[in-house]
């Protein structure tokens, strides 16, 4: 299972996910599920995946060879707009699924995925799309300013909580740190190593920290928030004795 996750905000960009993957109780590994491509001066494109491994990887190294091959063809560097970026990647995940349908078909297995595509092409505002399997997507919006995929509905109740759009950036990196612990803790196929990636306004740059299980501002984090829950709980008003 996967947990990932972006946030728009006024300030900028922020990206966090997880690197677990299994196939079983006993074949768990880690793989890293935030991809950064910089394919040009004037752009900057993050990628978060879930869902099928080999799509997902397939899909980046096709990426990849259309920025290294310049040519008429599309690619990340030749878009004029973040939708039509989104649209890219939809469609090289469609074909990548295509290729291979008879061969997973025949094993029973799912071969889809599921992207988050943010970042900025200068002249436009940053913004962050959810790239469906069926190649479509949807954006996120200033009421509703964050996008998750994998196991989502852990955490959901913490973005939904605290995020809006005037909220800071390092606030917006604690409720995602918040929202992966919440998931984590309820979801053992979720775990660190955590990829965090914050992108400020027209900087075209993303400055990337991973955040591993021996982290102390983690388990501080952990911490922190079961204190002030068990507080919280405490200062609830007390149960009439008619209402139970």
């Amino acid at each position: 299972m996967t947990y990932c996750l972006a946030l728009r905000l006024d300030e900028g960009l922020v990206f966090l996910a997880d690197t677990r993957t299994n196939a079983g109780v006993d074949n768990v590994n880690t793989y890293r599920k935030l991809a950064v491509v910089r394919a040009g001066q004037d752009r900057m494109f993050v990628l978060e995946s879930a869902g099928n491994l080999a799509t997902t990887q397939e899909v980046l190294d096709r990426i990849e060879r259309d920025l290294a091959t310049p040519g008429d063809h599309e690619s990340l560097a030749t878009v004029g707009h973040l939708f039509e970026a989104a649209l890219y990647v939809g469609r090289l995940g469609q074909e990548v699924v295509e290729r291979h349908r008879a061969g997973m078909s025949a094993s029973g297995a799912d071969a889809t995925a599921t992207f988050i595509l943010g970042g900025q092409i200068a002249g436009e505002r940053p913004d962050i799309f959810l790239v469906y399997p069926e190649g479509n997507y949807i954006r996120a919006s200033d009421e509703r300013p964050f996008l998750q995929i994998g196991e989502s509905k852990y955490g959901k109740f913490m973005l939904e909580l605290a995020v809006h759009a005037k909220v800071d950036l390092e606030s917006a990196v604690k409720v995602a740190l918040s929202s992966m612990l919440s998931t984590a803790r309820a979801n053992l196929s979720v775990g660190p190593p955590y990829d965090l990636g914050i992108y400020r306004n027209g900087s075209l740059e993303l400055v990337e920290h991973r955040i591993g299980d021996d982290s102390p501002y983690l388990a501080d984090l952990q911490h922190t928030w079961v204190r002030l829950l068990t507080e919280a709980i405490e200062q609830l008003p007390a149960i009439p004795p008619d209402a139970v």
